[in-house]
C-alpha cells in the first residue's frame, strides 16, 4: 500500500452480500416476526421458543412489549428489524384488526421489494385469506414437528 494512504472503506454487509460466509451468518440470526391471534398466545410461544431455540432472534408480542410501551411503536420497530414474518393461521381467522396490519404490512413490504417474507403456518386452525391462498403454509396442527422442521428451513433461506 502507499504511503500516506489509508486503506478503503469497506460496506461489510455489501462486501458479504451473497458471500457463502453471509449466508451462515444470516441463517443463524434471522430477525423473525411472530404475527399471531391472542387466543392463540400460548401456541404462538411455543412457535416462538421453537424458532429462538434453533439460533434466531424472535419478536413476540408478550416478550417485547413492556408495560409504558406503545403498542403500535414496539410492533414499527419489529416488523421493520424483521426478515421474515411467521403468520399464524388461526381458528378465530387472520382478518382482526392487528394481525391483519401486521401481515398486510409485511405483504406490501415484500411486494414493494423489501427485504422481508411471509411464512404461513396453520397454529390453531383456519386457513389463508384469499390474497395469501397460493403461498405454501407449514401445518403445525398435523405434524408439529415436521411443519417446525419445514419453517426452520424456510427461515435458513435469504428472504
Amino acid at each position: 500500500m502507499a504511503r500516506g494512504r489509508s486503506p478503503p472503506e469497506v460496506d461489510l454487509d455489501s462486501a458479504l452480500c451473497g458471500n457463502a460466509w453471509r449466508s451462515i451468518i444470516c441463517s443463524i440470526m434471522a430477525n423473525v416476526f411472530i404475527s399471531h391471534r391472542r387466543a392463540d398466545a400460548a401456541q404462538a410461544e411455543k412457535l416462538a421458543k421453537a424458532i429462538a431455540g434453533a439460533g434466531h432472534k424472535v419478536c413476540l408480542d408478550d416478550w417485547d412489549i413492556n408495560i409504558g410501551d406503545s403498542i403500535v411503536g414496539r410492533m414499527q420497530e419489529g416488523l421493520e428489524a424483521s426478515a421474515y414474518l411467521v403468520l399464524c393461521y388461526s381458528s378465530t381467522g387472520v382478518m382482526a384488526p392487528w394481525i391483519s396490519r401486521e401481515w398486510m404490512a409485511a405483504l406490501a413490504r415484500q411486494m414493494n421489494g423489501l427485504n422481508v417474507k411471509l411464512l404461513p403456518v396453520v397454529l390453531t386452525g383456519g386457513g389463508p385469506p384469499a390474497i395469501l391462498s397460493d403461498i405454501q403454509y407449514a401445518d403445525l396442527t398435523a405434524d408439529w414437528d415436521a411443519g417446525i422442521k419445514s419453517l426452520l428451513r424456510a427461515i435458513t433461506h435469504d428472504p
